[in-house]
């Protein structure tokens, strides 16, 4: 019997998860914080991650400790502090700053499919994440990532493409993250022993 399965996550021990939805095998790694989300299809994270105010694409892998939707203070007031929007936690006549929860879950980040964001990034607000992109680990992104590019460092520049751009192309064109379990089973093989362009080659036409 399959671990993951079509018609519920596998949540692992100790994660907060709030006003957050998931599509079919999805994993949830152990110690992870996960809110206001949606993962795709397959999309899993592993250990400790902190994702918030995301839509994520199917089969995006994303790898222990990584940080996607990392929050900022507001810089422009006299203080940086929480008791400025958390103020019921340090009053009892206060309420918390519903405006600024609210602008915060404005700022989406967009991650797409086919996507490997390395241990340890971190990826800012309203970022893309193209198909296919890859971060490298301990990378900080401010800025969209095209499809099926590499990325790293602090902050994060292009390091080389996935797949040529023809390739690329070719891949977002077949879109296979769209196909059934069915036929990803059958394909496995393929997927295993093919070149990418072997692949196409193989798929384009199927």
């Amino acid at each position: 019997m399959p671990r993951l399965r079509s018609d519920q996550p596998f949540i692992h021990p100790d994660c907060s998860i709030t006003n957050s939805s998931f599509g079919a095998f999805v994993e949830i790694g152990a110690g992870t914080r996960v809110a206001n989300s949606e993962f795709g299809d397959y999309t899993y994270c592993d250990r400790t991650c902190d994702i918030a105010n995301a839509r994520i694409g199917k089969f995006a892998n994303i790898a222990s400790f990584s940080r996607i939707g990392a929050t900022d203070h507001p810089m422009e007031k006299a203080s940086l502090h929480h008791f400025l929007y958390r103020s019921a936690d340090y009053w009892d006549d206060a309420e918390d700053d519903a405006e600024w929860f609210e602008h915060r879950a404005s700022r989406v980040i967009v991650i797409g499919h086919d996507t490997w964001i390395g241990h340890a990034a971190i990826i800012k607000p309203e970022v893309t994440i193209g198909h296919g992109a890859v971060i490298t680990s301990g990378a900080i992104v401010i800025k969209d990532v095209a499809p099926y590019t590499i990325v790293g460092g602090v902050t994060a520049a292009p390091i080389r493409d996935r797949y040529s751009p023809g390739v690329a192309e070719r891949m977002i064109e077949l879109a296979w993250w769209e196909w059934d379990n069915a036929r990803l089973r059958a394909a496995l093989p393929d997927f295993r022993a093919l070149s990418a362009e072997a692949f196409l080659e193989k798929y384009e036409t199927a």
